[in-house]
C-alpha cells in the first residue's frame, strides 16, 4: 500500500463530512433529523435571565439582548410594570465582570430546535409593530423554514422592555461534552405547529 492511501482515505472522509454537514444546513424544517449535534442543550434557570428588546440609536429600532444574574452580589436588572414590562439594565452601571452575564449578539446566542443548531441559517431580529415588539426568527437562506415568532413585549413603550416568550420557547445554554458554554440557545423541541 502506498504512504499516500491513509491521506487520501482522510481526504475522501472529510469531503464527505462536509456534504453531509452542508446538507443539513439547507435542510427544511420539516425535514430535521434527529441525529446527534456537536453541540447539546442543557437546563438552566430561566428566573436567573431576562430576554430583552434593547433600544438602538434614537430608539425607532431595538435588538434583542439577554442578560444573566450569574451570582448575588449585585442584581444585574430589574423589571417594573406589566405589558410590556420595563427592564432597567443595572449591569450597565458597574463592573458585572463574574456578576452577570450579557449576550448581545449571534456570538453569545442562536436559535435551536430540538437537536438541531439554527445558528447558520437563522437570524433573530426584533420588530416593531404598532401596539407591541416581535422577537422573530428569520430565515437567512431559501429553504431554510419559515418565519418563526418567538417572543413578544405584549404591548409598546420606550427603552428596554422585556420580550416575553411565546408558548413552547425558553433558554438553553450551549453544551460541549456535558460541559456548559458561555452560550445560550433560543430553544424549542419542536418547530411551531408541528405538536406543540
Amino acid at each position: 500500500m502506498s504512504p499516500l492511501s491513509p491521506l487520501i482515505g482522510r481526504r475522501q472522509l472529510r469531503h464527505l463530512a462536509l456534504a453531509a454537514v452542508a446538507s443539513l444546513a439547507v435542510a427544511p424544517l420539516a425535514s430535521f433529523a434527529a441525529s446527534p449535534a456537536l453541540f447539546q442543550a442543557l437546563d438552566l434557570d430561566q428566573s436567573r435571565f431576562v430576554l430583552v428588546a434593547a433600544p438602538i440609536g434614537n430608539g425607532s429600532k431595538a435588538q434583542l439582548n439577554i442578560y444573566e444574574q450569574v451570582t448575588n452580589r449585585r442584581p444585574c436588572f430589574s423589571t417594573s410594570g406589566t405589558k410590556p414590562a420595563v427592564v432597567n439594565p443595572l449591569l450597565g452601571s458597574f463592573d458585572f465582570t463574574g456578576i452577570c452575564g450579557r449576550f448581545i449578539d449571534a456570538n453569545g446566542y442562536s436559535l435551536r430546535l430540538g437537536e438541531t443548531d439554527l445558528a447558520t441559517s437563522y437570524r433573530l431580529s426584533v420588530l416593531r409593530e404598532t401596539g407591541d415588539n416581535l422577537l422573530i426568527a428569520l430565515p437567512t437562506r431559501a429553504g431554510a423554514g419559515p418565519e418563526m415568532l418567538v417572543a413578544r413585549t405584549q404591548g409598546a413603550g420606550n427603552g428596554f422592555l422585556q420580550l416575553v416568550f411565546e408558548p413552547g420557547w425558553r433558554l438553553m445554554r450551549r453544551g460541549f461534552g456535558g460541559r456548559a458554554l458561555g452560550h445560550v440557545y433560543i430553544y424549542r423541541d419542536l418547530p411551531p405547529g408541528a405538536g406543540r
